[in-house]
Order: structure tokens, then C-alpha cells, then sequence
């Protein structure tokens, strides 16, 4: 995850807007569910090829996701029933995002699936080494935040350079890095958790 560890970084540009979700009583659980519905109409948006407002839709979604857990720590009200939530969201939100773009024919369904599974096993193995006793581990080349980065940068770039190579426009070779990374952080992940365990 290259992103994710900036985290602390950003912080100080949340704090402002955490003071005042707080204020006006929005809970984590608020955020984590606004998450989820910018994720499905981004996957909605991108299926009718509405590039520009699935993108938005995309970045609502990052800000609610990064909303979530701010408010949680501040109120310090963090759960693992919240912490289940979110997990069960982002992996939706993957979904929803990635089945929209390649389902409404932006990109070839093949390279879509491929990028999807590698999303999703990424992910897979990061939560199941905590259930096998090694601890939640989120290493590896490419995280949820560098992926939602990408897709608004590659998707503002569709639109302002219109591009294809060998078939493929930006979106697509996109979606190839996914699938490609994808499976690569899975097999980083995998075999950081194989040697911890006995």
C-alpha cells in the first residue's frame, strides 16, 4: 500500500471536517453506508458510460470511506462491528465500481474479471491472516486507496485524452494493473502470512 501510509499526513485536513460531521451528529456507520451508495451509483454511472460523474461518484465514495473511520476515532466509539461493516462495504463498493465499468462494455469483460478477482483476493488475504492468528496485514503494491486514486486520475485522463492501444483505452489498461498488482499483493500477502504461520 503506498497510499494508505500518508494517512497521517492527511489527517490535519480531515480534523476541521470531523469537527463538524461530529457537530451535526453523523455517526461512522452514517459515512460507511453513504460509502456504499456513492460506490453503487458510481457503478451505475459508469455502466451508461457517464465517465465523469461515475468518477465523482468514485471520489464521494473515497472521502465517505476515510470519513468513517476519522469520526470513529475521534469519538472514539471504534467497534469491530463497525470494523466488520466497513470491510463488508469496501468489498461491495469493489464490486460495484469494477462490475460497472467493464459490465457497461468500457472494457472487455474478460480483463474485467480479472481485475475484479484480483481486488478481491488482495483483500481476501489481508483480512484472513487475522484469522489465522498472524494479525491483519495490508502489505503489498497496491491497496484500496491507490486504486480508488487511480481510477479518478485514469478516468479524468479518458476523458481529457481520449486514447486506445491495442484495443484497450485508459480505463482499460487500468483495469489490466488491477488484475496485474491485484494478484501480485495477493501472492505478496500470502506468503508473508505462509512463513508467520506454522
Amino acid at each position: 500500500m503506498t497510499l494508505d501510509q500518508y494517512r497521517s499526513h492527511v489527517k490535519v485536513y480531515f480534523d476541521p471536517l470531523v469537527s463538524v460531521a461530529i457537530k451535526c451528529r453523523l455517526t461512522p456507520n452514517f459515512f460507511t453506508i453513504a460509502a456504499l451508495v456513492a460506490s453503487a451509483a458510481a457503478g451505475v454511472l459508469f455502466f451508461f458510460n457517464m465517465l465523469l460523474w461515475g468518477v465523482i461518484a468514485v471520489a464521494l465514495n473515497a472521502f465517505c470511506d476515510a470519513m468513517d473511520g476519522a469520526v470513529a476515532r475521534e469519538m472514539k466509539i471504534q467497534s469491530k462491528r463497525g470494523d466488520f461493516l466497513d470491510h463488508a462495504v469496501d468489498r461491495y463498493a469493489d464490486i460495484f465500481i469494477i462490475c460497472g465499468l467493464f459490465a457497461g462494455g468500457m472494457v472487455p469483460w474478460p480483463i474485467g474479471v480479472f481485475a475484479l478477482t484480483g481486488v478481491l483476493m488482495a483483500s481476501y488475504l489481508g483480512t484472513q491472516a487475522q484469522a489465522v492468528g498472524v494479525g491483519r496485514y495490508y502489505g503489498g503494491l497496491l491497496g484500496r486507496a491507490d486504486r480508488l486514486v487511480m481510477i479518478m486520475v485514469v478516468g479524468i485522463i479518458d476523458l481529457l485524452v481520449p486514447m486506445s492501444w491495442l484495443g484497450l483505452t485508459w480505463i482499460g489498461w487500468m483495469l489490466v494493473l488491477f488484475g496485474v498488482f491485484g494478484h501480485y499483493t495477493a501472492f505478496q500477502r500470502f506468503a508473508y502470512v505462509w512463513a508467520k504461520v506454522e
